[in-house]
This record gives structure tokens, C-alpha cells and sequence, in this order.
């Protein structure tokens, strides 16, 4: 069915694993296409209720494969608009608009793209031997994969731009104290902590963490009146679901919930 992707089910998690190891799981345009069909497909699938997003090998994603980006044999240079409107905006946009959580198990380096599709998702978490780098500048071009607007939200602009400008690496620990990553695992110890992780989001009120996200998402355009109206609304959503009305019985009956992503 893939075949850049790694496609796999257990426990209510969809594993997503980029599988092109001998170019640190790079993008082409077949890969690109597969990512996001395998987000349309947990994105319907409601079975699946938390994805991790992972990289095969020693390497998260080094971003794009320039092999399908270079100079043509005349001299012509391909339009790299096209690259980011058919390839990555999709991608960047199925994850954010996904109303399940995704976890990213970050085991190599992440750079350009591949960096800020790490960034894309809700919660990171890193091998020690990871390292993050916006290596466009070395090129001449500009983030994208939503770079320029996720990294300053997290960092501030002055440290984005200096990342961004200089193309510094940055490593797990360094990326944790500022905020780029939620936690930093021994390398040994990766795959299993993103699972545990996702195997217990999977657990909890699917729609409830889709309000979330969706709130979340809609903060970073809008004024403090708009968000409180807009939080208004979700909360009536949300107070309609049946993990609501569970989540409420099982806090009155001192018991665990059991919730069902409804």
C-alpha cells in the first residue's frame, strides 16, 4: 500500500514511520503524497484515536531530498512553489486540522522540513542524540512547512531569526529548554515512551483533545474577545459528548473513566 511509509495499528495508535533510511528519510514527492494519504486515513479512521509520526533509521527527516529539487540539465531551476503547495502545506495542514493527538518520536536529526514538521505536531518527544536545524538559509531559500509561522511562536522572533539566518544546530537538550520538545528519552527508550504516550492519549476523550487542538490552533490569530467567545462555543460542544457525561460520572463515583472517543 506504501512505499515510503510505514503503516501500523495497535491499541488504538497509528504508527507513521518515514522509510527512507539511506537518505535520512527525505522527501520526494512520492513520500510526501503517502504522509498525507496515511493522515486522511487516521483522520477517518475511528478506531484510530492518537498517531505517532517517527523516522526510520538514524534520521527523523533531513527535509528535502534535493536530488528532486536541483537545477534541470538546461539550467532551468524548478518552482519550489509548487514543491511547498502540493507537498508540504497538505501535510503541515492534515496534522494541525487532525482532531486526534499526534506525538512526534524525534530519533535523528530533523532538519528544514523535516524539522518543522516536528514542530507541527502536538507533542515531541526526542532521542538524546536528536538535533533540529532550519538549514534553508544554507540554500538561499526561506522556511517553509509552516517554519515561519510555528518556530517564532515558540522560541520568539529573535531567536527564530537567529536560528533561521545562521542555520545553528540545535540539540535535544537545547531544544527542551526552550520549548521545542515536551520531553528527552535515551535513544534506547524512544519508541517505546512515544507508544506509552500515545496508548494513553488513546485512551482519553478523543473529542475533547480535538477541541483543544482546534482552540489552540485558532488562538494564534485572534484577539482575547474572539478566543473566549470562540472557547465558549467548544465547551458547548464538548459538553454534549458522551465522554463528557462519563468523565463527570466516573469523577462523582470515584472510579477510573472509561471513555470511548465519543
Amino acid at each position: 500500500m506504501y512505499t515510503h511509509i510505514l503503516f501500523e495499528r495497535d491499541q488504538g495508535v497509528a504508527r507513521l514511520t518515514l522509510n527512507r533510511p539511506e537518505v535520512l528519510n527525505s522527501f520526494n514527492r512520492l513520500m510526501a503524497r503517502e504522509l498525507f494519504r496515511a493522515l486522511e486515513t487516521v483522520a477517518d479512521d475511528k478506531t484510530v484515536r492518537a498517531i505517532v509520526l517517527t523516522g526510520a533509521g538514524r534520521g527523523f527527516c533531513a527535509g528535502q531530498d534535493l536530488a528532486e529539487a536541483s537545477p534541470r540539465p538546461d539550467g532551468s531551476l524548478p518552482d519550489l512553489g509548487d514543491f511547498v503547495r502540493d507537498g508540504y502545506n497538505p501535510i503541515i495542514l492534515a496534522i494541525r486540522t487532525l482532531e486526534k493527538p499526534v506525538v512526534c518520536a524525534v530519533n535523528g536529526v530533523a532538519a528544514g522540513a523535516g524539522a518543522n514538521l516536528a514542530l507541527a505536531c502536538d507533542i515531541i518527544i526526542a532521542s538524546g542524540e536528536a538535533s533540529f536545524i532550519q538549514s534553508f538559509a544554507r540554500i538561499g531559500v526561506i522556511p517553509d512547512s509552516g517554519g515561519t509561522f510555528i518556530l517564532p511562536r515558540i522560541v520568539g522572533l529573535q531567536r527564530a531569526t537567529a536560528l533561521t539566518m545562521l542555520a545553528d544546530k540545535v540539540s535535544a537538550q537545547q531544544a527542551l529548554e526552550w520549548g521545542m520538545v515536551y520531553r528527552v528519552v535515551e535513544p534506547a527508550a524512544l519508541a517505546e515512551a512515544a507508544q506509552t504516550m500515545a496508548a494513553q492519549l488513546a485512551t482519553q476523550p478523543t473529542k475533547g483533545l480535538g477541541l483543544i487542538k482546534r482552540a489552540f490552533n485558532r488562538s494564534l490569530g485572534v484577539d482575547i474577545e474572539g478566543q473566549l467567545d470562540f472557547e465558549e462555543e467548544l465547551q458547548r460542544e464538548a459538553g454534549g459528548t458522551a465522554d463528557y457525561a462519563e468523565g463527570v460520572r466516573a469523577f462523582l463515583e470515584k472510579r477510573k473513566p472509561n471513555f470511548q472517543g465519543r
